[in-house]
């Protein structure tokens, strides 16, 4: 995990994320987890990732795999 790209709010980091045009995927998902890997705007290089159990990040997820749902 980057800490210049990625807040201690993982929801405003995707938030932020989206609204810039880049995309997020969740690359791995676990009942009380979830990695996210953050790509260019182009969908193409991953720039970074990270793994969160904040419960608010699990509920703004939802069933969700990538900014583009």
């Amino acid at each position: 995990m980057t800490v210049d790209r990625v807040s201690a709010d993982p929801v405003e980091t995707l938030l932020r994320w989206q609204y810039s045009g880049a995309i997020w995927r969740v690359v791995g998902r676990r009942p009380d987890a979830v990695t996210i890997a953050l790509y260019e705007c182009t969908g193409g290089q991953e720039v970074d990732r990270f793994t969160s159990t904040d419960p608010a990040l699990l509920r703004f997820l939802g069933e969700r795999a990538t900014s583009e749902d």
